[in-house]
């Protein structure tokens, strides 16, 4: 199914846009340099092929699809690194003072494979590469035009006044297509395609998953012997043609492509994501509506911020796709994909085959689970701003994605997706995150509610409250409604100078175990409430009213331990409380009605 449809994606991005995906047998590389050749293959010019950069970096070029090359030596055609085109490269060993070494095996299976394909070549070009390799040698860098910038770099060969290059030459091609169809190749039947073809046995390397190894990894992969079955070698075990091995990987490489934003990068796991359509324009507002859900953008001015507040409010209300945008069909056919990398081979982390439509109603109920009132955010939450809220928070260092737990960013992304629920162990992550740094946000706050406000509809129970809820009874809820109240009463007494709160000191015993902290924080707050009552009558009437009100729908006995579902609920109730009594404060502050409203 995956396979199946990345050879379509491939189909699509071929027929609708010529040039902007390879040929069969064919990849996009990044070459660095072009070798510019005489008639008589002598080196004359050294051209870069760089980004305009800051940091130039080497553009992609079409070039002859690479060799895999996990182990031994296999030099590409008509390109390759300078370690095999040149027979030099950079020291491998970091310390050493000398500016390169020689790679003699690897130059001289370059050259012996290219010096054997071209012999009998008429073209000019392959020509000119016969006569440079038979000539050159490694010892001959110091003496010639290039530069040490050239190390390690791709690079391809350019006849002198012609603006194709070598490996474009249509003999070129004739040849490479040769080598594409080895002479030992089996046919059978591809399970994509469903046809009778040349099978693949080793697939074209996949790259750019955040990771993985840098020479590319796999999806199908059969390297040992307890992988194979029936006495089939590598690829026969799972037959895909040559055809539909190069079609899906290439729309693979197409789509981790960052410059694309067709993927997302969260923890380990990098999900690929794209769309069909009537039309290549809804195709792309589809693809734009989903990065702006899950990764919205930093807007650069106000009416951008604006505009993208808008956009994602309609979406987290679930308002109809035509009222964001009228290039948005709920029609339109969606897939992701979540890869995550394992050792040389890709691991499936989830894969979902929807429709836009689909994909909005789960995007309204995420942002309708993780709702509060006031909302802690200005504009709606991304993925990746939701799993740094699972990470330390130390003041004056930024939290680092590289700290969230690998497993958890592919399971949030997942449940997210599919409406199933959010994993408990980012309920268990937060409340050791409130108890470890303190830092109970609201964004915190947020994602508690949401995992269990998603199990309790899922459930068909009675959901969380996005405010104060005074009718609550539920104890955990009720104590940390309590703990903001006493945490009031010692601001209001001691003002806001205090070393240490009782939210500092008592917080992670008084969510997990209240029997043993409640009794000394309530009899504490009888000398605080004190003190008020001496400094502010109208506000101590006030808070011993509320504190009331709480005590009496407690029960009689302070529970001793709350699970990891009442400690969510009390974290939420303290959450409730606390800006309650904010939103009244400001209110009091602004119709000046209340007794304590000029404080």
């Amino acid at each position: 199914m995956i396979l199946s449809a990345l050879n379509q994606y491939y189909d699509r991005l071929n027929n609708e846009n010529k040039g902007k995906v390879p040929a069969f047998g064919f990849s996009e590389e990044k070459i660095g340099y072009i070798l510019v050749l005489s008639e008589q293959g002598e080196l004359v010019d050294l051209v870069p092929n760089l980004t305009d950069e800051k940091k130039p970096k080497p553009k992609l070029m079409n070039v002859p699809r690479p060799e895999k090359r996990t182990s031994g030596i296999k030099p590409n055609f008509l390109w390759d690194k300078t370690a095999y085109v040149l027979g030099i490269a950079l020291p491998k060993d970091k310390k050493s003072e000398a500016l390169f070494e020689f790679t003699l095996p690897t130059f001289e299976a370059f050259r012996d494979l290219h010096l054997s394909l071209l012999e009998n070549a008429e073209d000019k070009g392959l020509n000119a590469l016969f006569s440079f390799l038979k000539n050159w040698q490694p010892e001959h860098f110091e003496e010639s035009i290039l530069t040490p910038d050239v190390l390690d770099a791709n690079v391809v060969f350019q006849l002198d006044g012609v603006r194709q290059y070598i490996h474009e030459s249509q003999e070129a091609q004739t040849i490479w297509g040769s080598l594409l169809k080895p002479d030992d190749a089996k046919e059978a039947m591809c399970l994509i395609t469903g046809k009778q073809s040349a099978i693949s046995r080793l697939h074209p390397a996949i790259k750019g998953v955040s990771g993985g190894q840098s020479s590319g990894v796999s999806i199908v992969s059969f390297n040992k012997e307890s992988f194979e079955s029936y006495g089939k070698g590598q690829g026969d075990n799972a037959p895909v043609s040559e055809q539909a091995a190069f079609a899906y990987t290439t729309a693979l490489n197409y789509l981790l492509r960052r410059e694309n934003d067709q993927v997302i990068g969260l923890g380990d796991t990098s999900v690929v994501f794209w769309a069909l359509a009537d039309s290549e324009q809804k195709a792309k507002s589809a693809e734009a509506f989903f990065m702006k859900g899950f990764n919205p953008p930093a807007p650069t001015d106000e009416s951008e911020a604006k505009e993208l507040g808008s956009e994602l409010e309609k979406l987290a209300k679930g308002r109809p796709l035509s009222e964001i945008s009228p290039d948005l069909d709920p029609n339109t056919q969606f897939f992701i994909l979540g890869l995550a990398p394992n050792a040389a081979r890709l691991s499936i982390r989830f894969w979902l085959q929807t429709n836009l439509g689909q994909i909005q109603q789960r995007f309204a109920e995420h942002f309708q689970d993780l709702a509060l009132n006031p909302l802690p955010w200005k504009t709606a939450p991304s993925v990746w701003r939701l799993l740094l809220q699972l990470v330390p928070h130390r003041e004056g260092q930024k939290p680092k994605i590289d700290d969230v737990p690998a497993h958890l960013a592919g399971e949030l992304m997942r449940s997210i997706l599919t409406g199933q629920r959010y994993p408990r162990a980012i309920l268990a992550q937060l409340l050791s995150r409130f108890r470890a740094d303190g830092d109970i946000s609201g964004l915190r706050v947020a994602m508690v509610k949401a995992v269990l406000q998603r199990e309790l509809r899922l459930l068909g129970k009675e959901e969380i409250s996005m405010s104060l809820d005074e009718s609550n009874s539920n104890p955990a809820y009720l104590l940390g409604r309590l703990f903001a109240v006493l945490e009031n009463i010692q601001r209001n007494a001691l003002g806001d100078k205090v070393n240490a709160t009782i939210a500092d000191k008592y917080y992670a015993s008084a969510s997990t175990v209240p029997y043993s902290v409640y009794p000394r924080l309530l009899s504490g707050s009888k000398h605080h409430l004190s003190k008020i009552r001496k400094d502010k009558p109208g506000l101590a009437f006030s808070i011993e009213k509320e504190l009331g009100e709480i005590m009496a729908m407690l029960p009689t006995e302070f529970p001793r331990h709350f699970s990891i579902e009442n400690q969510g609920r009390f974290s939420i109730g303290y959450y409730h409380q606390k800006n309650a009594r904010f939103a009244k404060s400001e209110s009091d502050k602004t119709n000046e009605l209340t007794p304590e409203g000029d404080e």
